[in-house]
């Protein structure tokens, strides 16, 4: 008597969606600690505020914040 196997199908794995995180100052400054070797200003965690919104992943916040340090004052400061 030949015993058979139940083919069992194999779920491929969740492609799971980058989460959001809030782009608070608390935030910036974590990721700026990990990034940078410098903190960041105030003006510089305004305009990233500014720009992200209130939320955003961890790639996109990372990646303004290490290039928030390649822009031009002129372009981080709000005109008075």
């Amino acid at each position: 008597m030949a015993t058979t196997k139940k083919a069992t199908a194999t779920k491929a794995p969740a492609v799971k969606k980058p989460g959001k995180v809030a782009v608070s100052e608390l935030n910036l400054r974590k990721a700026a600690g990990r990034l940078l070797a410098a903190k960041l200003v105030s003006t510089e965690i305004s305009y990233l505020q500014r720009v992200l919104g209130n939320s955003a992943t961890q790639e996109e916040l990372d990646e303004r914040v290490l290039g928030v340090r390649k822009l031009p004052w002129s372009a981080i400061a709000l005109p008075d």
